[in-house]
């Protein structure tokens, strides 16, 4: 590892490890018998434990870091007060044990727990794999999965995917430098976007499994190459019942106390030559670097706890002026779009044939969505947390307009008339973007259409997402379409958007007569919106795989405009529009790109340098302590507890067979030290969406458990971070190990992992 380039607080690694990452072979590499760096075996607590005390009035901070900024100050003096003997400078490589055994999912986080990749998650991220493996007469989103052998693990679908990090590189000089001598912002935005275009090009060349994207951090301030292993064969092994891994359901969800198992296992595979390759009956396990250790010796309150994953979105970095324009008119509006979406899909959960098993999947789903963002309102209007973002808007302010500090005052004036410039056409926005994107065969539509018109380009000179790079992902994901789509459904969740539509002013939505064919005097009725839709889904093609294919790589301008599909010819109607609102953003995007990095740079001045960037998906680390809301109540859930909930309906049906075993005590070495078995268990870690699935580690950096929640009063913290609210959710390793062990007869994994089976 060498260090490559430090702006002030925040130092940027470039880290290649062996393999691939330094451009050569590393699949099929000899893995490592546990975590690099941990000790053999767990060590016995001291009888009087010095740090206790500091861990249980720890009161944490928040902050999702990169790996790289684990060298801070600020956290050796956070672990030497926790009592926690790992230098959290280890943590700073994010190829090294125990990091290097984390990888990501789509949409989700992971971890390797075996030498033959096997991958464990979340049972509510694999909901997508089990419903493209399931029939009327199988349905595996309720029963569950177990592959006894290797030979039975199926396809987790062909766009499913495994990314093992291999290189960061910090390209920010590489991408930003001279843009402000651009005075076009739509020139500034597409020379950014070419310089990143190059990096990925060249990070790519000649090294067929790599993927490579370039993340931005603090609004555009800083920007990282990230190396990928894209492993693309990948397969289901083992998911518990839905009566376990979704157990409470949308009763319990984002609720304490909890008693869910959600945990489930992929495996990850590679040819025989140990390099990705797509799905194949001849394809081997994939070997990692590293994987975890699992430990089977649980957790205590207040012992330091950590999780490494890949969180989707924050916004802390956002103004002022932005929390409040979200917190009056966005989320406000989104729920109660996803409200009427919720009923749609809960309306066909008796509908025939695979819709009503695709109807469940997409309304657990919107549920999750509609109390996750009800949630961050309430939280943002029912305490003091606005009053604390203005605090530290107005700090930000006032440090920018200090004398000397003219380009930080000028680029944040600018900035806020950005955003208010944004504001006042946010739903006319809001809506057409929905409307266009909800329908899986008008997105497919518009999306030809950009690949007919990219491919008539040098390779270099096309749109980002529709290069020769981008085709093997976009076929995977047509493949995966064909068993996701729904015609009910589809039709009924895009005539809702429509209808939507209709309420905005005519000027606002010049694109709906366009897209519905009409005169632009037309009017516009849910009558009408129903006689073109019935004839739409009555004469479409689209939803043809091999039709979709045949456009995707060769469709041609000429094709498409000839195409009497009427997705297509819906999608040929709006695409000028569609174009000059893209290039509408682009301007706004430019013009960001030069003030917006400058509010996230005073920002950071104003917190002493100690800033966490808003989470993007990349790999973070959080780190704090078991801990309950108060110090009166357990942290931890309990299989007896179960048996008090259970009412054998829906959602609190736990089997037969682990009511009966809980009866029974029949725990084995997985219960407690009070003889109970421990489930879910509460910390004050800082994540949000993305890090469902991630490893929860022990100071030793072994597996103890699997990040699956959040409670509601803490979701808020996605906008101003509140220690005392935040309270995260995980499935508690030994039930995992448990319900594998005594219900499901899943030994042969137990074994994998290194442990053995003891009922």
């Amino acid at each position: 590892m060498k260090l490559d380039a430090m702006i002030p607080g925040l130092l940027v690694v470039v880290a290649c490890g062996g393999g691939q990452g330094a451009r050569g072979p590393t699949t099929g590499a000899a893995p490592e018998p546990a975590v690099s760096g941990a000790p053999a075996g767990p060590e016995a607590p001291p009888a009087v434990d010095p740090y206790l005390e500091a861990r249980r009035a720890y009161a944490n901070p928040g902050g999702m870091w990169m790996p790289q900024q684990m060298t801070l100050p600020g956290h050796a003096a956070a672990f030497q007060k926790l009592g926690v003997k790992l230098d959290p400078k280890s943590l700073a490589d994010p190829l090294a044990a125990p990091l290097g055994a984390i990888v990501r999912l789509r949409g989700c986080s992971a971890s390797f727990v075996s030498p033959d990749g096997l991958v464990v998650t979340n049972h509510h991220c694999v909901q997508r794999s089990l419903q493209l493996n399931s029939t009327p007469d199988q349905n595996l989103v309720e029963l569950g999965f177990l592959a006894k052998t290797r030979a039975d693990e199926p396809s987790a679908g062909p766009a499913e995917r495994v990314y093992v990090a291999q290189a960061f590189t910090d390209v920010t000089s590489a991408v930003t430098g001279g843009l402000g001598d651009i005075v076009d912002p739509v020139a500034r935005k597409e020379e950014a976007e070419r310089r990143i275009k190059q990096q990925v090009a060249a990070c790519e060349k000649d090294r067929p499994g790599i993927r490579c994207n370039v993340a931005d951090y603090l609004r555009g301030g800083l920007y990282v190459l990230i190396e990928e292993l894209e492993l693309r064969d990948v397969r289901l092994v083992y998911v518990p019942a839905r009566s376990v891994g979704n157990y409470g359901g949308e009763v319990d969800n984002w609720r304490w106390p909890r008693h869910t198992g959600d945990f489930a296992f992929f495996r990850a595979y590679v040819g025989p030559d140990g390099k990705p390759a797509d799905h194949a009956a001849e394809n081997v396990p994939y070997r990692p670097r590293h994987f975890l250790k699992v430990s089977d010796q649980g957790v205590r309150p207040s012992d330091f706890v950590m999780i490494a994953g890949f969180p989707g979105r924050t916004t802390r970095t956002k103004t002022a002026l932005e929390v409040k324009h979200d917190v009056e008119w966005f989320y406000p509006y989104y729920i109660d779009h996803v409200k009427q979406q919720y009923a749609i899909v809960e309306a066909h959960l008796k509908s025939p044939g695979e819709t009503a098993i695709k109807a469940g999947v997409l309304k657990q789903s919107y549920q999750n969505r509609l109390e996750k963002v009800s949630g961050v309102l309430k939280g943002l209007t029912s305490g003091d947390l606005l009053a604390r973002k203005s605090t530290l808007d107005q700090q930000v302010l006032s440090w920018a307009n200090a004398p000397g500090r003219d380009r930080h005052k000028a680029a944040i004036a600018r900035l806020e008339q950005l955003v208010l410039d944004e504001q006042r056409t946010a739903r006319a926005d809001f809506d057409r973007r929905v409307t266009l994107g909800e329908s899986h065969l008008l997105a497919s539509a518009l999306q030809l259409t950009r690949w007919a018109e990219e491919r008539a380009r040098p390779d270099a000179e096309r749109k980002a997402g529709y290069q020769e790079r981008d085709l093997a992902p976009a076929i995977a994901s047509h493949k995966q379409l064909t068993k996701q789509y729904d015609p009910t459904l589809d039709r009924a969740l895009f005539r809702l958007a429509l209808v939507r539509a209709l309420a905005l002013p005519p000027e606002q939505r010049a694109w709906l007569p366009l897209l519905l064919g009409v005169k632009p005097t037309a009017r516009i009725d849910e009558k009408l919106i129903d006689k073109t839709l019935d004839g739409w889904y009555r004469a479409t093609k689209l939803a043809d795989e091999t039709l979709r294919l045949e456009l995707l790589q060769k469709g041609t301008k000429a094709k498409l405009a000839s195409s009497r599909d009427p997705f297509v010819r819906a999608a040929q109607r709006v695409w000028k529009l569609y174009k000059d609102e893209e290039r509408r953003a682009d301007t706004r995007n430019g013009e960001l790109m030069l003030v917006a990095p400058v509010y996230a740079d005073a920002m950071r001045e104003v917190l002493g340098g100690l800033l966490a960037p808003d989470a993007n998906s990349t790999l973070r680390i959080t780190y704090g302590t078991v801990k309950a809301f108060t110090p009166s109540e357990a942290p931890f859930t309990t299989g007896a507890q179960i048996l008090e909930k259970d009412a054998g309906k829906e959602p609190f049906d736990a089997p037969a067979a682990m009511l009966a075993a809980i009866r029974a005590k029949q725990f084995g070495p997985y219960a407690d030290a009070d003889g109970e078995l421990p489930v879910n268990f509460l910390s004050d870690l800082d994540t949000t969406g993305g890090n469902s699935g991630s490893a929860v580690l022990n100071d030793r950096g072994e597996l103890v458990g699997l990040n699956f929640d959040s409670t509601i009063q803490g979701v808020a913290s996605d906008v101003v971070f509140d220690g005392s609210m935040v309270r995260k959710i995980h499935v508690d390793v030994r039930y995992m190990l448990w319900v594998m062990d005594q219900l499901d007869g899943a030994d042969h994994l137990i074994e994998e992992m290194g442990l053995r089976p003891r009922l």
